[in-house]
């Protein structure tokens, strides 16, 4: 992967953060298949995003979009700058991919994205392929193949200890890409909790396919395309996209302070396969969902004495360490 690739991209206005996030949001709904569990964590994170400091007037914007009042066609014409238009088209493609390989439905909305965006396949070509690259981490070995029944307890090969250091591990380098200005960065960051899963479960004795893990992950509440959407935003609005890509965190150290979200989400997360793996995976959806909930409260304090660490990681992380650890090297 080229992760030392520069591309400067201007100063970005209100209407340019507007017009990206309506693209971005477009691409959610392209496939039309998104689950209403899914569709209310896209509008809640819209709303969200309209209370932040700094943000551009998004209010109604979820609906805007669902109801096509505000058209593609017109928020792609808004950005004038090539630059942007570029980031738009990147991050559109990571919105896409951030569930999964992409549906015909999303492939068709890209080409005709690009052509409203006036990009052509040189200045993307490059792009493409990194995100694919990213989206490959995911890949777990198939065929769930549980030692013991499900009702019983398993006990980890790991000691509690040991488990604990590899899910904060985990969260403190899905924190560290979040705050890395590069717009494929955050992509690395599903794939990265998919594999973690896959570890407690191997851990408790449980063989772990990337379907079961997915399922897993939507069931405690934590939707894919919504998660990934949600790290875009809170980039977008904090000022890390628009700079240029490299090793910048010095200059967008003071925008870092709350944006590490995903270390929060990754902790809670690890906790929760941890306990359910553990327990012979027992919890229903509704338990699952309350159990992550109560845990991500306590992460997200945790993020802030974690805070410097996330900061100091992303400040000399190497992306190949990055590709490796997915891999399971």
């Amino acid at each position: 992967m080229a992760a030392t690739r520069t591309r400067m991209t201007p100063n970005m206005t209100a209407e340019d953060q507007k017009s990206i996030l309506t693209i971005a949001l477009y691409a959610a709904f392209a496939d039309g298949d998104k689950h209403d569990r899914e569709r209310q964590e896209i509008r809640r994170i819209a709303d969200s995003l309209a209370t932040q400091a700094h943000a551009p007037e998004l209010g109604g914007l979820y609906q805007d979009v669902l109801l096509q009042r505000v058209k593609l066609d017109t928020a792609a014409t808004a950005l004038s700058n090539t630059g942007l238009r570029q980031l738009a088209y990147e991050m559109a493609v990571c919105v896409c991919d951030a569930d999964g390989r992409q549906s015909e439905p999303e492939r068709l909305f890209l080409q005709d994205l690009k052509g409203l965006l006036k990009l052509n396949a040189a200045s993307t070509e490059v792009f493409e392929r990194e995100a694919d690259t990213v989206l490959t981490l995911s890949d777990t070995p198939v065929s769930p193949v549980p030692v013991a029944p499900a009702s019983v307890p398993l006990q980890a090969t790991a000691s509690e200890s040991e488990l604990d250091k590899s899910i904060l591990n985990y969260a403190l380098l899905n924190g560290a890409l979040e705050l890395l200005p590069q717009s494929w960065a955050s992509m690395a960051i599903i794939p990265l909790q998919i594999k973690m899963v896959y570890g407690l479960g191997k851990a408790h004795g449980v063989e772990l396919d990337q379907g079961h893990i997915k399922e897993f992950i939507a069931a405690a509440g934590v939707g894919l395309t919504s998660q990934y959407l949600e790290q875009f935003g809170r980039k977008l609005l904090g000022g890390l996209l628009g700079k240029m890509a490299g090793r910048t965190i010095g200059k967008v150290g003071g925008a870092a302070t709350g944006m590490a979200m995903s270390f929060a989400t990754t902790y809670a997360l690890g906790q929760l396969a941890k306990g359910y793996y553990r327990g012979g995976r027992v919890m229903n959806t509704a338990l699952l969902r309350q159990t992550y909930q109560d845990l991500l409260g306590p992460a997200q304090q945790m993020q802030t004495r974690y805070l410097p660490q996330i900061q100091q990681k992303a400040a000399t992380l190497d992306m190949g360490q990055v590709m490796a650890m997915a891999r399971g090297g």
